[in-house]
């Protein structure tokens, strides 16, 4: 092979490798830092603009640093906190965050994982911060995404305090319990009050079935009082009438009024159906089985 040729070869071969340091291509989701021997000199499709595609820098004097122009999670690590109620809660939460200013960014953090080491202990003392001053059931329950929206106020004024050159976006609670060596206790002590609370409910429920049982019991007697007095009244009226109307009847018919008590002694004597007397058959007791009504 020539001489020429092995210069030909080297010229195309510098040739590219200049075109390769000159000409870059910016996907639409990054942004892009111009970086001239250190120091940042311009930015190239930064937030709020949209100019991503072909672009040129001065080969090996100017570098490129890409972020990410899209919304970043930082998983925070479990943190302990103890609520107002002096209650141990692990509590799990992350972080959403964009890069608003990358200059600054770039200046403060460099790269995400820089990010993420200064905003985990942000996340952390905020956390304890807000949640500090909650109880553990307001934590778990009662005003869990009003406790984020504090946090996450929180977490936003000191991001910009610190001139991080990011946005805060959102903070969300994971998990919120008690530690392992603490929810058995828990649960106890929970089944007890739950315990309690049901024998509590069970006694009033006997008190008021009591109350309803003696006041059916009360209207029960009252009635049944009300009801024998009202019979004991209709029965000496009747009595009364049937007395006066025997009266007159054996007055009008002598004859008839002996016949009467006869058929009344009659039929108490042999009611029973297995009823024995022994008497003389000319005893007055069955005169009126010989001589019917009339007999004498």
């Amino acid at each position: 092979m020539s001489r020429r040729l092995w210069i030909w070869i080297a010229l195309v071969f510098a040739g590219a490798v200049v075109l390769a340091n000159t000409f870059f291509i910016v996907d639409q989701r990054r942004q892009v830092v111009v970086v001239n021997l250190g120091e940042p000199v311009r930015l190239i499709n930064p937030p709020g603009a949209y100019d991503p595609g072909l672009k040129v820098k001065i080969p090996f004097v100017e570098s490129l640093v890409v972020l990410d122009k899209r919304n970043q999670v930082i998983e925070a690590r479990k943190e302990e906190v103890i609520s107002a109620d002096q209650q141990r809660l692990v509590v799990d939460a992350f972080v959403r965050y964009r890069i608003a200013n990358p200059l600054q960014y770039y200046r403060t953090l460099r790269n995400e994982t820089i990010a993420a080491d200064r905003l985990e202990p942000l996340i952390n003392s905020s956390l304890r911060q807000v949640l500090g001053a909650a109880t553990a059931t307001e934590i778990i329950s009662q005003r869990r995404d009003a406790l984020m929206g504090q946090t996450l106020a929180v977490v936003r004024a000191r991001a910009a305090r610190s001139g991080l050159g990011i946005e805060v976006v959102d903070l969300r609670i994971k998990r919120a319990d008690l530690p392992a060596a603490n929810q058995q206790a828990v649960y106890k002590r929970m089944q007890s009050n739950l315990q309690q609370q049901a024998a509590q409910i069970r006694a009033v429920g006997e008190q008021q079935r009591r109350e309803v049982v003696a006041d059916a019991d009360k209207q029960v007697t009252i009635t049944l009082a009300q009801a024998t007095e009202e019979s004991f009244t209709t029965r000496g009226a009747g009595d009364s009438q049937r007395a006066a109307l025997f009266a007159s009847s054996f007055g009008k018919d002598p004859g008839f009024a002996a016949f009467y008590r006869s058929m009344q002694a009659y039929l108490g004597a042999f009611a029973d159906g297995d009823t024995t007397l022994i008497l003389s058959p000319d005893s007055d007791f069955f005169k009126y089985f010989k001589k019917g009504p009339t007999g004498r």
